[in-house]
């Protein structure tokens, strides 16, 4: 039986609700378990966990090239092929250690050593020089020196030689003034240029992060709320407290610790190495308008293996790369010709900072001309439902977007897409550009983000197809109008 057979099949028996009518352009070719399939090969150990630069990525984007290949898709540069390089670096965390060393009268000597568990209790940064540390812990609130703005958190405090700990966000969300310095690696700049030997991020548990940039002799850190409680006890404080109070004073408030700290990291740093997108594309049939393309995108990559831990990024972003990889299979193989060019994109480097797309978006396939719309998927694995955002100056997305979805019923929810801060994905160098973009995501909860419990098992593949369904629809609509 032909494959193409074989997946109606399938899907005819296991898609939940059942389609009653045959959906246009044979969007009922997109099943959710060959999706649920790619998610379960890309997050598995064979790719290490993805990380830009690395081997295990190198490997996943020539398996997606393979198939791109073997479909009839067009590799979009004549000198690299599939594999468009871009420069980057990035760091390897071995192993890892850190304890408290608590300030408490009750102890002999008026120390309680607490040791943390790697993931439960803290993870390095991914970015992390080697080091072997002990200092004192000094709070900086939310780690911004801005005096443009009449804001510093490290007046009136003495970080040279010591651990800075502190919260990532700034004392005003709204504010968009704050968005350069809630960057990680303005943050880890001024910390070292300060003098700190490293700084430590509470999160509310610990996620492995490779966004930012190796400094020399620092060693950066993320522990939980329930552990920098302990720390921030000998004031008679909590986390979840003082960052309420930093939220609703919006000013500083920094103070010195009598606890210490011991970070351990051995780490190998790679300073030039170099990342890939994987792009193909399917030409369009317009002599006017086939030097327009629409950008079908999702990243690739994910955070790596450090300290023998999986960091498999099923749903981030696994989902979202196999839903890009079914589009382009079933554009290829169902033989839709549109008006319009249709770029399929796998980038690299998204958690390092959209690197990656940044740099698609800046060097564009010389063959094509105009960047008519990009549509990206970012973690489309997790609920029941979608969230879709689009260009609030493009209202006719919105409306395409609703008329598709009629024949889907995926979309749980739409949002405006104006301005997009550091927390952005990779349609966002697109919409920097004026680029009138999609984006969807599923509607989760997005439970074990960036942790090793991102897993296939949390994966609902009939969200994943019906996401895959619109997404297929909706680039055949922007390429042929």
């Amino acid at each position: 039986m032909r494959r193409s057979a074989l997946v109606h099949l399938v899907c005819a028996f296991v898609s939940l609700p059942v389609v009653a009518e045959p959906l246009p352009h044979h969007a009922e070719s997109i099943c959710g378990f060959p999706i649920y399939r790619t998610v379960h090969r890309l997050a598995s150990t064979e790719f290490h966990g993805r990380l830009s630069g690395h081997a295990g990525y190198d490997a996943a984007a020539a398996w997606v090239a393979e198939m791109f290949q073997s479909w009839g898709i067009e590799p979009a540069d004549d000198e690299h092929g599939y594999l468009l390089p871009f420069p980057i670096q990035y760091t390897l965390v071995n192993d890892a250690s850190m304890s408290l060393f608590l300030f408490d009268e009750r102890e002999e000597g008026g120390v309680r050593e607490m040791v943390l568990e790697p993931e439960k209790g803290f993870l390095p940064l991914l970015f992390s020089d080697t080091g072997d540390r002990t200092a004192e812990v000094v709070f900086v609130g939310w780690g911004i020196h801005a005096p443009e703005l009449g804001y510093d958190d490290y007046s009136g405090v003495d970080v040279a030689g010591r651990f800075v700990m502190c919260f990532r966000g700034t004392p005003d969300p709204s504010n968009p003034a704050y968005q350069h310095h809630d960057q990680h690696r303005t943050r880890m700049r001024r910390a070292k240029d300060a003098g700190a030997l490293g700084l430590i991020y509470i999160y509310e548990e610990p996620i492995a992060n490779p966004n930012g940039d190796w400094i020399e002799g620092f060693t950066p850190v993320n522990i939980s709320y329930a552990a920098a409680d302990h720390l921030l006890a000998e004031r008679g404080l909590g986390s979840a407290s003082v960052r309420a109070d930093l939220l609703k004073y919006k000013r500083p408030i920094s103070f010195e610790l009598r606890s210490k700290a011991r970070i351990r990291v051995e780490s190998t740093h790679f300073p030039q190495a170099t990342g890939h997108n994987v792009v193909g594309y399917i030409e369009g049939t317009d002599p006017q308008l086939r030097n327009e393309v629409v950008v079908v995108g999702a990243h690739l990559d994910h955070c790596g293996t450090h300290m023998g831990l999986l960091f498999g990024g099923a749903d981030d972003n696994a989902s979202g790369s196999a839903a890009v990889i079914e589009i382009a299979r079933a554009f290829a193989q169902n033989k839709i010709q549109t008006k319009r060019s249709v770029l399929f994109c796998l980038f690299g480097a998204e958690e390092m900072g959209l690197i990656g797309s940044r740099h698609l978006a800046n060097h564009f396939p010389d063959q094509f001309t105009t960047i008519s719309h990009m549509i990206n998927f970012d973690m489309v694995g997790a609920g029941d439902g979608s969230r879709c955002g689009y260009s609030a100056a493009h209202m006719d997305l919105k409306e395409l977007v609703e008329k598709v979805d009629g024949q889907i019923q995926t979309v749980r929810s739409m949002f405006p897409i104006r301005e997009l801060g550091v927390r952005g994905s990779d349609h966002a160098p697109f919409h920097a550009r004026g680029i009138p973009v999609l984006y969807f995501a599923s509607n989760g909860p997005h439970l074990r983000y960036h942790t090793t419990g991102d897993t296939i098992y949390r994966m609902n593949p009939h969200v994943m197809q019906d996401i895959a369904r619109i997404g297929y629809l909706l680039t055949i609509e922007l390429a042929t109008k």
